[in-house]
């Protein structure tokens, strides 16, 4: 059961700079061959993955997601969340530790690794607290969750605002080489905000977001990591300015990182405003390899369009399109916010922040990346796979190489599809993108050797009953 063939795909490996048509071969769980010897090696009743035509990858792995379990399981579970990753060619998710309760102790950490081998349809990896419960008042027990099994530790959701307490989290964590990941909020300067400072914030009302809210915490971060010696990430990046201080750090050398998110460098803030405005001030910037019918309309102040870090501005965007290219940002991650119906459907400022983005990234990431031409297909790949892999000291993931684990995305970089709310496998319906003219689409998902999704939207053919005499 966990052993198959993927046939005649071209294979993309940006760990072994491989980029050529050919079989992968996996048995009990692991790669075993590749190309000739894998069709010289499979048994001849092996399970086998029809590729041809499409794109096999190492499995994807997303570094940033919600799955809300424990407590709060009316927006997502472990079953819902880890389906849609498959659904999105998904193989290994990090899952964020601000839950009810905050998976701040080994019993926390045990709980989620339990229920994720018989609920979860993909590879669940725990980020453990920074703080007790996410408090930012007193550290968690880092040495402890380090043994318990997590991945990084990180407050999401939250930021620590002491300096001191992020000063010796980032201490602590240099003994056990754990990667500290951080939501970059400066409370004092945000404070009530719920969108982007700016132009639409002033027009619309609505309580403005500088973006200096997210650089002051980049900043900070950066002067720890380098008194420190600590490896740091910063999530979610949405602000130019953030940009500019990660690409000079990490020039220096330091230890410092930064991911984006689809809805930031697809989006601006002018889409609060609904979409007439957002096209006549914005269109150039955002249909730029968007390709399809007519995208869909929708109102202002709708609530999908609310996040954190927030929307930002026309050369916010652009600027973190050119962090991925240059690989100041070398992750992509969903950011995956999943939300009750009841808690969207609100007025604007009372709406929780956060948007659904498993299902959708890899092909916003396509049509944003890819075919406008600022990266290649395998450097996409790489910011989904050799990159976090590095980050979170996963060795066995990220690659197809011999003796890795058998984690495989196939996917067809040409599929036009709409995501609608019907289709979607995650619990919640909060995402910014139904309705969008999608280009590029997981067809096959497997994970240790075992398919956990596939894509089959023609239905099976009846045979034709001969008409009676």
């Amino acid at each position: 059961m966990n052993s198959l063939l993927v046939v005649q795909g071209r294979v993309v490996d940006p760990s072994q700079d491989l980029d050529q048509v050919m079989d992968v071969l996996i048995l009990e769980g692991q790669v075993a061959a590749l190309g000739e010897e894998a069709s010289r090696r499979a048994p001849p009743d092996l399970e086998r993955v029809d590729a041809t035509g499409k794109v096999v990858c190492p499995g994807l792995i997303d570094l940033h997601v919600h799955l809300r379990e424990p407590g709060q399981n009316a927006k997502e579970t472990l079953a819902t969340g880890t389906a849609a990753a498959a659904r999105g060619g998904l193989t290994t998710v990090v899952c964020m530790p601000n839950t009810t309760p905050a998976v701040d102790s080994p019993a926390a950490v045990a709980w989620i690794h339990e229920r994720a081998t018989t609920e979860a349809r993909v590879n669940v990896l725990v980020a453990g607290a920074i703080s007790k419960g996410l408090a930012g008042e007193e550290l968690a027990s880092i040495g402890s969750l380090h043994r318990a099994g997590v991945v990084a530790i990180t407050d999401d959701g939250r930021c620590i605002q002491n300096n001191e307490l992020m000063r010796g989290a980032l201490e602590y964590s240099t003994m056990f080489d754990l990667l500290v990941m951080d939501h970059c909020q400066d409370y004092s300067l945000v404070t009530e905000g719920v969108m982007h400072e700016g132009f639409f914030s002033t027009m619309l009302g609505l309580r403005g977001w500088p973006a200096a809210g997210e650089e002051m915490m980049v900043a900070r971060n950066i002067l720890l990591a380098e008194r420190t010696g600590a490896r740091v990430h910063c999530q979610h990046i949405s602000a130019a300015g953030s940009v500019r201080l990660l690409r000079a750090a990490r020039q220096r050398g330091l230890s410092i990182s930064g991911e984006a998110c689809p809805h930031h460098f697809t989006l601006t803030d002018a889409a609060v405003a609904g979409s007439a405005e957002f096209w006549e001030r914005d269109g150039k910037d955002l249909r730029r390899g968007m390709e399809g019918p007519t995208l869909p309309s929708w109102p202002a102040y709708d609530t999908n369009f609310k996040m954190n870090p927030p929307l930002r501005s026309a050369a916010d965007r652009e600027a973190i399109l050119e962090g991925i290219v240059d690989g100041t940002l070398e992750v992509l991650a969903s950011d995956h916010a999943p939300h009750c119906d009841y808690e969207k459907e609100v007025e604007f400022d009372y709406a929780p922040f956060g948007v659904t983005g498993l299902e959708t990234e890899l092909a916003l990431a396509l049509m944003q990346l890819c075919r406008p031409g600022r990266l290649s297909l395998a450097e996409l790949i790489a910011r989904f796979t050799t990159g976090p892999a590095r980050l979170l000291r996963l060795a066995n993931k990220g690659s197809l190489a011999v003796g890795k684990d058998g984690d495989v995305t196939v996917f067809d970089p040409e599929a036009s599809w709409t995501f609608s709310r019907e289709s979607t496998a995650s619990k919640a319906r909060n995402s910014p993108f139904y309705g969008w003219p999608l280009r590029g689409k997981a067809v096959a998902t497997i994970v240790g050797g075992r398919v956990v999704w596939r894509d089959d939207p023609a239905p099976a053919k009846r045979k034709k009953t001969p008409a009676k005499a």
